[in-house]
């Protein structure tokens, strides 16, 4: 189908843009730099270090569901040492997306893989002592290939907007009321983006080849369109962006039980994240030690799943080990280095170790009947790890 032709089932409306000319400025190729950047500039470092408050009181810091992304670990640590300045008992451990990171002597990663009796994508947090990670190499293998088959969609998301693939352009514009001059607008940018990309491939660092690059592009287009313009395009990228996911075939990452069965064979911790996203797993009675049942984006059932948990705890009482209760921050560091103006709200605001439902006093209650506090994860979470 003819992008002119796809135009013409979007409604047009008024106020448009001027057209976009097809050759790549020098202003492009600044901003695809910028996006693509895993350096530092004075500004950004100084972003990391400034906290906006600090936690005194706390002397138990658990963060074990966090993403480095291309910040340095020192500055994360210099951070989190700002925010606890007071902390004596420590359980922090990195999990970039299918990478393993160190930190401290402790190695974490968050594994996409396929569970195919629910026929859906899940995550799981992978945690290591980090000397059993050095001869890894099955497992560092598949994570490559998760890695790379995940950073794929990018390419798939590209496609979708420059090819284009009418179904699922159609979709988003419907969900957004994106009419035909904006998707034209977004068309020729995202081409110029491919271009970029091509033109440059093997010095693109692996860590910038995800979907979020179109994103923070289109930010950079701040500087020189009007906000609601940019606003509109962002909200039409990540429609198309979902009908991608939802089209994108799972069967390409590796099992749910091929990633458990190989973590546990060389000691690891196994955690699942994001429950409310995840409901299935949750009754798939996975080899796993615990349940994050908190983080930013999973708050509506805590109380709710630390009741399960205690209830699976008290039927299997005579198992050696029992699930634990953790809750995850999510924090992504790449969100805080940006202008704040060009910041998400929700995810900037996350910080490593700060999460409420620990001091909630109605989920305290469940949390003492099954003997759980960040001291207690903290000391049994280790003993296994070790």
């Amino acid at each position: 189908m003819t992008k002119s032709s796809l135009s013409n089932k979007i409604n047009f409306l008024p106020n448009a843009p001027q057209p976009v000319p097809e050759e790549i400025t020098e202003k492009d190729r600044l901003y695809f730099n910028q996006v693509i950047t895993t350096d530092l500039n004075a500004e950004q470092i100084e972003r990391i270090l400034q906290v906006k408050e600090s936690y005194p009181l706390e002397t138990s810091v658990v963060g074990i569901h966090w993403h480095p992304e291309h910040i340095p670990i020192d500055l994360i640590t210099k951070r989190i040492s700002k925010m606890f300045p007071n902390k004596q008992n420590e359980l922090v451990i990195p999990t970039q997306h299918n990478v393993i990171t160190d930190l401290n002597g402790y190695s974490g990663v968050e594994v996409d893989c396929y569970s195919q009796g629910f026929n859906q994508k899940v995550q799981l947090l992978l945690h290591f002592e980090s000397s059993k990670v050095e001869d890894a190499h099955t497992l560092k293998k598949m994570l490559a290939h998760t890695f790379k088959y995940r950073s794929s969609q990018l390419f798939e998301f590209i496609k979708t907007i420059d090819s284009p693939v009418e179904e699922r352009l159609l979709s988003a514009a419907a969900e957004t009321g994106a009419n035909s001059t904006l998707v034209d607008f977004v068309r020729a940018y995202v081409s110029k983006i491919k271009k970029l990309l091509e033109d440059d491939f093997e010095n693109v660092p692996k860590a910038s080849i995800k979907n979020k690059l179109l994103r923070n592009f289109f930010d950079c287009l701040r500087a020189d369109h009007d906000e609601v313009l940019i606003d509109r395009a962002q909200n039409f990228l990540t429609a198309v962006k979902k009908t991608v996911k939802e089209s994108f075939p799972l069967q390409y990452f590796y099992r749910t039980s091929e990633i458990i069965e190989e973590a546990r064979s060389i000691g690891a911790g196994i955690v699942i994240p994001h429950p409310e996203q995840f409901w299935p797993v949750l009754l798939a009675d996975y080899d796993v030690d615990g349940i994050e049942v908190w983080n930013p984006q999973s708050q509506r059932y805590t109380d709710f799943l630390v009741s399960i948990i205690n209830k699976k705890n008290r039927e299997s009482q005579y198992q050696k080990r029992k699930l634990l209760v953790f809750m995850g921050d999510d924090t992504h560091f790449g969100e805080k280095i940006k202008d704040p103006s060009q910041q998400n709200p929700d995810k900037a605001n996350r910080e490593v170790g700060v999460q409420p439902s620990w001091d909630d006093l109605s989920i305290q209650k469940n949390l003492i009947k099954g003997n759980f506090s960040k001291e207690q994860v903290i000391e049994d979470y280790k003993s296994r790890l070790a």
